[in-house]
C-alpha cells in the first residue's frame, strides 16, 4: 500500500496531474448524484448519456463540419482583429496627434459590451458571415490594440536613441527594434484576443444565428430545441476542450517566438 501511495505521489509530481483531481471529483459527484437520483436525471442527466452523445455525434461528418467551420470563423475573425489592433495601438504610441485624436473615442467605445454590437451589425450587415467576422474582429481588437499600445510606449528612451544614432530606415525601426522589445506585452494581447475570439465566435453563432448556419453553437442550439440536455451539454464540454487548446497552443507558440529573449 505504501509503495502503491509513493508511485501515485511521484507519477504526481512528475507530471503534474493535480489538475485532473477536480474535474475527477466532479464527474465521481455527478455520477453519484444521478445513479442514485438524488436529483431530476430529466434536468441533470447522467454522464453515461452524454457519453453516448458524444459517441454519436462524433461519427457524424455534419459534427466535424461544424467543427471546421466554428473554427475558421475564429482564426479569421481573430487575424483580422489582431492585425487591426496591432496597426492601431502603434498609431496610438508613436504619434501624438493619432493619440490625441482617436485615443479618447477608443476607450469610450472599447466600454461598449461586446454583444450589445449585436442589433446594430444585425440591421447593418445581416446574419450572415460577415457580420459575425466583424463581430468576433471586434472582440480580439480592443485587447491586442491595448497591450500594442502598452508595450510600444513603454520601449525604454534609450533603445529609440539607438535606432537614431544607427539611422534605421521605417522598416528597420519596426523589424529590429519596434515589435521586438513590445512583443511580451503583444503577446499578452493576442492570448487574450484568442480567447474573446473563441467567446466572440460561440457568442455569434448564437445571436446572429440563419437558417443556413453551421458551426458548434448550432449543435448546442439543436439540443436546446430538442430539450437534449446531452447534446448541450457535449456541445458545452467541446466549446471549453477547443478553447483551452486554442490557449495552449498560444502559449507555446509565445514560448517558441520569444526563446530568443531568454538567450538574450
Amino acid at each position: 500500500m505504501k509503495s502503491l501511495l509513493h508511485h501515485l505521489a511521484v507519477t504526481f509530481q512528475k507530471h503534474d496531474l493535480r489538475g485532473w483531481v477536480l474535474p475527477l471529483l466532479a464527474l465521481l459527484v455527478w455520477q453519484t448524484v444521478t445513479w442514485f437520483e438524488w436529483v431530476d436525471t430529466r434536468l441533470i442527466v447522467p454522464p453515461g448519456g452524454v457519453f453516448a452523445v458524444a459517441h454519436a455525434e462524433m461519427q457524424s461528418s455534419a459534427f466535424w463540419l461544424g467543427v471546421a467551420a466554428s473554427l475558421g470563423r475564429d482564426l479569421l475573425g481573430f487575424a483580422l482583429g489582431s492585425i487591426a489592433g496591432i496597426v492601431f495601438g502603434c498609431a496610438l504610441a508613436l504619434s501624438r496627434v493619432a493619440n490625441s485624436l482617436l485615443s479618447p473615442s477608443f476607450h469610450v467605445i472599447r466600454q461598449i459590451s461586446l454583444f450589445a454590437w449585436v442589433p446594430l451589425l444585425s440591421v447593418y450587415l445581416g446574419y450572415g458571415e460577415l457580420s459575425k467576422l466583424v463581430l468576433i474582429a471586434l472582440a480580439v481588437f480592443y485587447p491586442v490594440a491595448l497591450s500594442t499600445h502598452e508595450g510600444v510606449a513603454g520601449i525604454e528612451r534609450k533603445w529609440l536613441e539607438v535606432a537614431r544614432v544607427y539611422e534605421f530606415n521605417r522598416k528597420q525601426f519596426v523589424w529590429r527594434l519596434l515589435l521586438p522589445a513590445a512583443s511580451p506585452q503583444i503577446f499578452t494581447g493576442l492570448q487574450l484576443g484568442l480567447i474573446y475570439a473563441w467567446l466572440g465566435t460561440i457568442g455569434a453563432e448564437f445571436l446572429l444565428r440563419s437558417y443556413d448556419t453551421i458551426g458548434l453553437g448550432e449543435t448546442i442550439f439543436r439540443g436546446r430545441a430538442a430539450f437534449n440536455i446531452e447534446l448541450i451539454v457535449f456541445g458545452m464540454l467541446v466549446v471549453g476542450l477547443i478553447g483551452y487548446l486554442l490557449s495552449q497552443g498560444a502559449m507555446h507558440f509565445e514560448r517558441q517566438a520569444l526563446r530568443w529573449r531568454s538567450s538574450y
